[in-house]
């Protein structure tokens, strides 16, 4: 019988609405053997998942999706299969959250100039159980104190970018965060490329250390997934693919709504493992 796996998952200690705990047992229910937490610049609920695993018989390896920026276009490496409780890796963490809340208190600012003046950066930051902040949270914020009726409308009218009250992201290059996750002992690879499309700049971040590619996602036709999968051959890329679930915060989407046999995740093992770059 195949075993599969969701590679690309989302908790409170980000931005989705569910908990390690909550996300453990809705891949339990899906019939999903392996997962991973790749929270947004944190990895404080991986420990809490592996815990909850153990109740149901999941694997869970650890994860994380970084944050960058290329040519003016936001991309997001993912990493896998690293020391989860590695000091120097949280310290590194803690100084991207610490940008996370700066630009928060810069967006929140904006609104007040627009004369939303009822919204303060601790409350925002409440909605998460860490630093890891971001605009989902301040869109949800809007959304409760009344001022758009809709999480999207929030991003329409405020926070995408473009709109008054967007602040630019933390300029990390998606070659650091590749350096960062391979230093760290861990396996790169790109998240959701049909979205961010950045096709140009794969054979340089294949050049930086990238393993993989994340071919297998929401919503996307096969035409775009056959594409993806030639673009990994090509390059000697594992192809990986997963739900980005973030609980109500997405509600079409649930955990194993796209997974992988978890042949992928032995494909990605054996490049941690023989360190092929």
């Amino acid at each position: 019988m195949t075993r599969y796996a969701d590679l690309h998952i989302h908790t409170n200690y980000s931005d989705s609405t569910l908990t390690p705990f909550e996300v453990v047992e809705q891949a339990y229910k899906n019939d999903i053997y392996c997962i991973s937490i790749t929270d947004h610049d944190t990895f404080e609920g991986v420990a809490l998942a592996i815990e909850a695993a153990k109740k149901y018989g999941i694997e869970v390896i650890s994860g994380i999706e970084l944050s960058s920026v290329l040519n003016g276009k936001d991309v997001h490496i993912l990493g896998y299969l690293f020391d989860h409780v590695n000091e120097e890796f949280t310290n590194r963490l803690m100084c991207m959250q610490d940008t996370r809340v700066g630009r928060m208190q810069k967006m929140i600012n904006k609104l007040k100039d627009l004369g939303i003046d009822n919204i303060e950066l601790e409350e925002v930051c409440n909605l998460a159980e860490t630093r890891s902040v971001g605009r989902p949270h301040l869109a949800l914020m809007l959304k409760q104190k009344g001022w758009v009726s809709e999480v999207r409308e929030a991003f329409d009218k405020y926070i995408a970018e473009g709109a008054p009250a967007y602040f630019p992201k933390y300029k990390q290059t998606p070659y650091e965060a590749i350096q960062l996750i391979n230093e760290m002992g861990g396996v790169a690879v790109l998240a959701h490329p049909m979205i961010t499309k950045i096709d140009e700049m794969i054979p340089g971040l294949v050049k930086e250390g990238l393993k993989g590619i994340e071919v297998y996602y929401p919503n996307v036709s096969s035409t775009i997934v056959e594409f993806y999968e030639g673009l990994a051959a090509k390059h000697g890329l594992v192809a990986t693919g997963g739900s980005d679930s973030h609980g109500n915060a997405k509600k079409d989407i649930f955990i194993g709504k796209i997974k992988v046999a978890y042949s992928q995740v032995d494909q990605l093992k054996n490049k941690l493992a023989t360190n092929i770059y």
